[in-house]
């Protein structure tokens, strides 16, 4: 297979669905791009941004990992948080190494590819911008807050969330990457603080309706409190479609097994539940459904299971 046979994906998205999804995919021979949500405010990121104003290096630091391919005790050491030290608690090594190299070569972005090339990272990690952006929501009672930690905390329906600076100028390639990919992946993860950050950068969501290739959504499993309380399917892909416009999504993948009712008990306990799927609603959308069991059991929580969410997407290329 001569290099320009291989087909390039992307996935777009953040915090934990995303890295489940690349870990898989790293496996296949693809031209695999990342792109990755740097609204985060909370934790060690928060903490980073504020004090070196640079971009949030947590869910960046998660698919660095997920991509990596180094012995495991270097990722331990990558991944590992401090929980002692005035000043270090809290802080991750990864968060740490991926402040000191944007220092070193004065821009966020370059900072990554050299963490990557270190760690020998398999396809190309864009943050969504090279500048820090803040994340805010609008409720359906016409409050506003500010801060993507903050958003689920008011237990409110979300209208919409935008960004300032207002406008967020994406990153070139990030860009350049969803205009030549072969398979677009929306990642599962937070609705409106992980993927939504990344869609609703203005030339983001235009490339998204331009692009040729087959824009894919990969739905939540389970309901999130906070977010998307009592959400279907359709009221997750009505409220990508509702920020950036119809034509965006051509195909949406849904898990279709029972979800074990011990688990069931486990999540409802965060006043979580499964996502129904309403076909009709999404055929009347217009979209292709793609029904899966592609969920597994781990440490007592749902997860995609990173094999055969991997094998199915690339059978859509």
């Amino acid at each position: 297979m001569t290099h320009s046979d291989i087909k390039k994906v992307v996935v777009i998205g953040g915090g934990t669905g995303m890295p489940v999804l690349l870990r898989g995919l790293k496996e296949h021979n693809i031209d695999l791009s990342a792109i990755v949500t740097v609204a985060d405010d909370g934790g060690s990121s928060g903490k980073l941004r504020a004090e070196m104003e640079i971009p949030a290096p947590g869910d960046i630091r998660n698919v660095i990992a997920a991509l990596s391919d180094v012995e495991p005790m270097l990722m331990n050491l990558f991944q590992h948080r401090f929980t002692k030290g005035n000043g270090l608690s809290g802080h991750s090594m990864g968060n740490l190494l991926l402040a000191a190299m944007t220092s070193v070569t004065g821009d966020f972005y370059r900072g990554i590819k050299e963490i990557s090339r270190v760690l020998n990272v398999k396809g190309n990690i864009y943050p969504i911008a090279n500048q820090s952006m803040f994340l805010h929501a609008e409720y359906d009672d016409g409050t506003i807050v500010t801060g993507e930690s903050n958003i689920p905390k008011e237990e409110k329906k979300i209208k919409r969330v935008f960004l300032k600076p207002n406008p967020v100028l994406p990153l070139p390639e990030a860009v350049d990457a969803i205009h030549q990919s072969d398979l677009v992946v929306i990642s599962p993860g937070s609705l409106y603080t992980s993927i939504l950050p990344n869609l609703i950068v203005p030339q983001i969501g235009k490339a998204l309706k331009d692009t040729k290739a087959n824009v894919v959504y990969v739905c939540n499993v389970m309901t999130q409190v906070g977010e998307t309380n009592g959400y279907t399917v359709g009221d997750h892909v009505l409220a990508i479609t509702d920020h950036i416009g119809p034509g965006c999504i051509q195909s949406v993948i849904v898990h279709n097994k029972e979800i074990d009712p011990n688990m069931k008990l486990v999540y409802a306990e965060e006043q979580a539940e499964p996502v129904k799927y309403d076909l009709d609603r999404l055929k009347s959308i217009g979209l292709e459904i793609i029904e899966e069991d592609i969920v597994k059991v781990k440490n007592n929580s749902l997860r995609h299971d990173t094999e055969k969410i991997a094998n199915l997407l690339v059978s859509l290329l």
